[in-house]
């Protein structure tokens, strides 16, 4: 994990050493300053060690002199959603700090999961099962995915109509993230 990177400089300077070294090691980094924000679709693109981008919440609040609430950090969070989905690889958010309050955490957890985040920090075992049940691919949603992948295997075109809706090509992406998701915990 590389804290506080700011730069796609820092991430190619890193990946260089490891190259040399001949280490294959997978690359999570923390956006968490204004500065690696305006470069953070740069930064995800630096190297193809990057598996995923972290948002540092804390930091980043104190940076642009806002308390750290969901909605004054809603511009930074997205930012960082989409350099990642340009890039492929997971968007986990900052862990929630009030231990006292689930209900707050799973709230802020679907909002950010709705953002396009893949992920949630956790900073106590008590909020595992929560982040669990919010980012893990339900029964019903592995279920269209598959329905959805198969439709598209059948018609062999760029788009299906399920259920009367119309689905275009670039939705499978997002089913095979499903399902990849699902396989890797056995639950498809």
């Amino acid at each position: 994990m590389l804290p506080k990177v700011k730069t796609p400089d820092e991430i190619t300077f890193i990946d260089d050493m490891l190259t040399d070294c001949g280490l294959d090691t997978d690359l999570h980094v923390i956006m968490e300053t204004n500065q690696a924000l305006e470069s953070i679709y740069d930064i995800a693109h630096s190297s193809d060690r990057i598996v995923a981008l972290y948002f540092g919440g804390e930091d980043m609040a104190a940076e642009l002199r806002v308390e750290n609430k969901l909605e004054n950090l809603v511009y930074a969070r997205s930012r960082l959603v989409h350099a990642g989905a340009s890039k492929g690889v997971d968007v986990i958010d900052v862990p929630y700090l009030n231990l006292e309050n689930m209900e707050g955490m799973k709230k802020e957890a679907q909002f950010v999961k709705n953002l396009g985040f893949t992920g949630k920090g956790s900073i106590h075992p008590k909020q595992i099962s929560i982040l669990n049940e919010i980012f893990t691919p339900s029964e019903e949603e592995i279920s269209k995915a598959k329905r959805i992948m198969d439709q598209f295997k059948k018609a062999n075109t760029g788009l299906v109509v399920i259920d009367g809706k119309l689905i275009e090509r670039p939705v499978l992406r997002e089913m095979q993230r499903k399902l990849l998701v699902a396989n890797k915990i056995n639950k498809s």
